[in-house]
Order: C-alpha cells, then sequence, then structure tokens
C-alpha cells in the first residue's frame, strides 16, 4: 500500500543544483519519518539525511553538512531533499525512505549524475 516515488534527478555539472522530490501515497505520511539515501556503483546506500515527522528535528552525514536542505510538506505528502554546489561524488542514485518503528519502505530511486 505504501508508494513512494521520487523524482528530480538529472545531469548537472559541478556547483550546480538540484532539488528532489518524493510523492508519498498509502500511509498517514505526517506519521513518518523520512530520509535519503543514496548509492553510487559498487557502494553500499548510506543515509544522507532524514527528517522527523514533524520536521523539528533534522540531520545530516557531514559530507552534505551546507549543501543540501532535506524539508517535508506533510499537507502535500511530500518530502524535498534541495542539493546545492552540487560534486562528482554525490553522482548516485538518491532514495526516498519513509519509517515508522520496525516498518520501512523505499522509493524506485532517482539517478543524479554531476560531472562537467
Amino acid at each position: 500500500q505504501v508508494q513512494l516515488v521520487e523524482s528530480g534527478g538529472g545531469l548537472v555539472q559541478p556547483g550546480g543544483s538540484l532539488r528532489l522530490s518524493c510523492a508519498a501515497s498509502g500511509f498517514t505520511f505526517s506519521g513518518y519519518f523520512m530520509s535519503w539515501y543514496r548509492q553510487a556503483p559498487g557502494k553500499e546506500r548510506e543515509l544522507v539525511a532524514t527528517i522527523t515527522s514533524s520536521g523539528a528535528t533534522i540531520n545530516y552525514i557531514e559530507s552534505v553538512k551546507g549543501r543540501f536542505t532535506i524539508s517535508r510538506d506533510n499537507a502535500k505528502n511530500t518530502v524535498y531533499l534541495q542539493m546545492n554546489s552540487l560534486k562528482p561524488e554525490d553522482t548516485a542514485v538518491y532514495y526516498c525512505n519513509a519509517r515508522r518503528g520496525i516498518v520501512t519502505s523505499w522509493g524506485q530511486g532517482t539517478q543524479v549524475t554531476v560531472s562537467s
């Protein structure tokens, strides 16, 4: 029943910006922690950013602090990842994740490529 659909990925030059969106359906969005993960070829999937149900608490991995911003609009059932000052090492498939307790759901991912 839970569905997460990512969008907004693409090709961007170093220093550029992208905004990813994750549209959620099939569950009470406001009751879930939302996160963005990413996975580069040959690497493990890593957590990028997390936002709590109300949006009051936000965490980022060190490598994206000051460049990425996670936000959510509970009225629209959507979580966003604004990515600025993009670097080649940000290249990966980005996945949306919803979690409540022990239950977690994943989107299919959207490709972000940072290259000149």
